[in-house]
């Protein structure tokens, strides 16, 4: 089925299996088209270590699928594995009793954050799809927004993170940067902007998966969302010419000169210069 533009209370699963440019895709091609390329023939089973993140989305979000608690000490048994895939396969999440009580404990941080839940507390919708066609590629893209402001000019849109590391501004910074977090604002933007015609503002509101389940809120710096306007174009300009040539590419196949990171050249200097 063909979508445009911002699209409310569409299910999840539906949302995943369209085949517009996603910004998860958009980080993938940057890595790799062949990695890309791969990802497409064979997609991920679902994995137990998301599932925490989409119940506390669910829990704070008040929309998502609805989590089924499992009296069972793990998922190594049979028959916990049965009830798992089941709760699964009904679009449902499963959590074990023990995971479920940590959900309520990280949700309840987040809600007990002042600016958190103020964000959350705006005029706007949760889990918001949009569509739309990039002007200078063609390319189809979407984002899914945890959280759209019923006007961008007066309220800001809220992507929701569970992190397994610090939740600190230090933290988040490495997290931005592991794992293309400005690439994914970029991309979502640039999706508003080409739906709507308007810009929108975003924020990130970061929680700890471990106790006390800390919490912070950031907003990327224009260094931050510069670079990932441009990463997030490059990475469309890279999935046209690919889907145009028929080729994904992979790593470079001639010798490639490598220089050490600033980190490990600091590192020496700390080690051996006097």
């Amino acid at each position: 089925m063909t979508y445009t533009g911002i699209v409310h209370d569409l299910e999840e699963s539906t949302y995943h299996a369209h085949s517009a440019l996603s910004s998860t895709q958009a980080r993938l091609l940057l890595d790799s088209p062949a990695r890309y390329h791969y990802a497409q023939s064979h997609p991920q089973p679902p994995r137990d270590a998301f599932d925490i993140g989409s119940a506390v989305h669910a829990k704070v979000l008040g929309v998502g699928a609805s989590v089924v608690v499992l009296e069972f000490p793990d998922f190594r048994s049979k028959a916990a594995q049965t009830a798992r895939d089941e709760a699964r396969a009904a679009g449902q999440t499963p959590l074990l009793a023990k995971s479920a009580a940590e959900v309520d404990a990280i949700a309840e941080s987040v809600l007990a954050n002042v600016t958190a839940r103020a964000l959350f507390e705006q005029a706007g919708t949760s889990e918001t799809s949009v569509f739309a066609t990039d002007p200078d590629t063609g390319v189809a893209v979407r984002a899914r927004f945890d959280f759209l402001p019923a006007d961008p000019g007066k309220g800001v849109a809220v992507d929701l993170k569970t992190t397994a590391g610090s939740a600190s501004p230090r933290g988040f910074e490495k997290s931005v940067a592991n794992y293309g977090y400005d690439v994914q604002q970029g991309h979502y933007q640039h999706a508003y902007k080409a739906a709507t015609g308007h810009d929108v503002p975003m924020v990130f509101v970061v929680v700890e998966k471990e106790p006390p389940y800390l919490s912070g809120t950031y907003q990327l710096n224009h260094q931050w969302t510069d670079m990932g306007a441009v990463r997030a174009a490059h990475a469309r300009d890279i999935y046209a010419r690919c889907t145009s040539a028929g080729d994904w590419p992979g790593l470079p196949t001639d010798i490639q000169l490598i220089q050490p990171p600033f980190w490990a050249i600091s590192e020496y200097q700390e080690s051996f210069n006097d």
